[in-house]
């Protein structure tokens, strides 16, 4: 009965605090939906105990907690490698920004250089009109 009541406050707390992440724009509602989905099987679950047996046994798992553990940890390897895609998608934009961030750099530098010659064009043209 402890552990029932401990895993239902746990999942209310995680909920509460996965829904003010939301309202704070702190977690992206792709990723708050993903998590807020999980509690919502696992609250259930971890109120009403043999409602897990009952699946487990309709799934012809030997417990209810083995079922858990499967599923957890195969959640967290598909959600291992969502990260790891959306890491990589990110590493491949930073070096297109820093690739056009470099030519954007060059073009700056070139048209510096461009305008300081013309000024030094113009200038000696205006020391030889006086000169002159």
């Amino acid at each position: 009965m402890k552990l029932t009541l401990v895993t239902g406050l746990t999942g209310l707390l995680l909920l509460a605090t996965i829904v003010e992440l939301l309202r704070r724009r702190q977690l992206r509602e792709k990723y708050g939906m993903l998590w807020l989905g999980l509690l919502f099987v696992v609250i259930p679950l971890s109120l009403f105990p043999r409602l897990l047996d009952g699946v487990a046994d309709l799934l012809g798992v030997a417990s209810g907690v083995s079922l858990v553990l499967f599923l957890g940890i195969v959640f967290l390897l598909l959600v291992c490698i969502h990260l790891s895609w959306e890491v990589s998608a990110l590493e491949e934009e930073t070096r297109t920004l820093a690739e056009e961030f470099a030519l954007l750099r060059a073009e700056v530098e070139a048209e510096r250089t461009e305008r300081a010659e013309w000024t030094r064009r113009l200038d000696r043209t205006e020391m030889v009109s006086r000169d002159g």
